[in-house]
């Protein structure tokens, strides 16, 4: 089976809902629930908790306090979550970990800044007996499991939505721009070859972009350069890796004089992206529950280190590959394209944002215009 085969299998938020039921049922093993396992560490855990970056404002405002409440509620708010945040340096990171290696917290999860390098700390800390789960981002070494959104198919849904707002005149000699994200993020790959398996053969890609630690100013750089080279009405439309590079894509397209702005993707629904969306600077982001995977992450944590090895099993279906080991236990989270015309039923639904926090006074006419009020 091909590990793109592997990444597919049991995608479904229901598939891993009814493993989880089963597995307390007792189903998937003789021997009992996972409750009855005897566990190896009761509800007086430490949780290390490595977070990338800060340019992004998922991890900061999300995926820590959403996590944190996650592992206090599994063990009756005995359990502490230590965290830290490289802020886009690896040396910081490795800096980090070494610390908690140091510190003998009970398991580590981990998002690397820089996947290949991580490797010989996440040895270290398999050497000291500390499990390490990779969270977002598949790190390289002797991890023990992985949790992520199904990454190319983000790409895919990014490449499809740009094709689909282009509609049935585009033209193979149309030009895109491709602003793909850091290449230190195995995440980044991924996306890419994602969207390029619906853009390839349809557009021409004029300009691609590896940007250097996704950060909003090296695409806006990075863009600028491609305006001079390609020439702004040439450019029918420009696939963003992610949110902040979005903004920084949109920044320079206006910086040059551009008020018919081309369709531009996103990924992440930070709060900015989500209001350009609703006023029609950037047309789509991707939606991504972080609650579903702050929160499935503490589950695989906590039941690793506690021994409750039937659940932590009905959390990981999935198997996927690093490049140094193979048919890693996984958690693969669904994703939704998200357009003006879903706003309602995604980030305000799920409690991501209020209406509120997305139609401020700079925004009301045109969420009245798309009845979000």
């Amino acid at each position: 089976m091909s590990p793109r085969m592997r990444r597919r299998i049991a995608i479904s938020v229901a598939a891993t809902t009814v493993s989880v039921m089963l597995a307390g049922c007792g189903v998937l093993n003789a021997t009992g629930s996972s409750d009855d396992a005897s566990p190896t560490k009761g509800n007086d855990i430490t949780v290390g908790l490595l977070l990338p970056e800060k340019a992004n404002t998922r991890y900061d405002q999300f995926d820590y306090p959403i996590f944190k409440r996650k592992v206090e509620s599994l063990t009756s708010d005995e359990g502490k979550v230590v965290y830290a945040n490289a802020d886009a340096d690896a040396a910081k990171q490795a800096s980090q970990l070494q610390q908690m290696i140091e510190d003998q917290v009970d398991v580590i999860v981990l998002d690397a800044v820089d996947s290949h390098g991580i490797a010989d700390g996440v040895k270290k800390a398999k050497d000291a007996g500390i499990p390490v789960i990779a969270y977002d981002r598949l790190a390289e070494g002797p991890i023990d499991a992985y949790i992520s959104f199904d990454n190319e198919l983000v790409g895919e849904v990014q490449g499809r939505s740009l094709l689909e707002e282009l509609g049935d005149g585009l033209d193979i000699t149309d030009k895109i721009v491709m602003m793909n994200g850091s290449p230190t993020d195995p995440n980044a790959k991924q996306f890419k070859a994602g969207a390029l398996s619906e853009l390839k053969g349809k557009v021409t890609i004029a300009k691609s972009y590896d940007t250097k630690d996704w950060k909003p100013e090296n695409a806006q750089a990075n863009m600028t350069e491609a305006i001079d080279e390609v020439g702004a009405e040439n450019i029918v439309a420009v696939y963003a890796a992610n949110d902040g590079m979005a903004g920084g894509v949109i920044k320079a397209l206006q910086a040059a004089g551009v008020t018919d702005l081309p369709p531009v993707t996103g990924q992440d629904a930070e709060l900015a992206a989500v209001q350009r969306i609703i006023a029609g600077e950037q047309y789509m982001s991707v939606y991504k529950s972080y609650p579903q995977e702050a929160e499935a992450a503490a589950e695989m944590a906590v039941a690793k280190i506690q021994g409750k090895d039937i659940q932590f099993d009905a959390l990981t279906r999935d198997r996927v590959d690093s490049p140094t080991n193979k048919d890693i236990p996984s958690q693969l989270v669904p994703v939704v394209a998200l357009t003006k015309d879903n706003i309602e039923d995604t980030v305000v639904a799920d409690d991501i944002y209020e209406v509120s926090d997305i139609c401020t006074a700079k925004y009301k006419a045109a969420c009245s215009a798309i009845g979000l009020k």
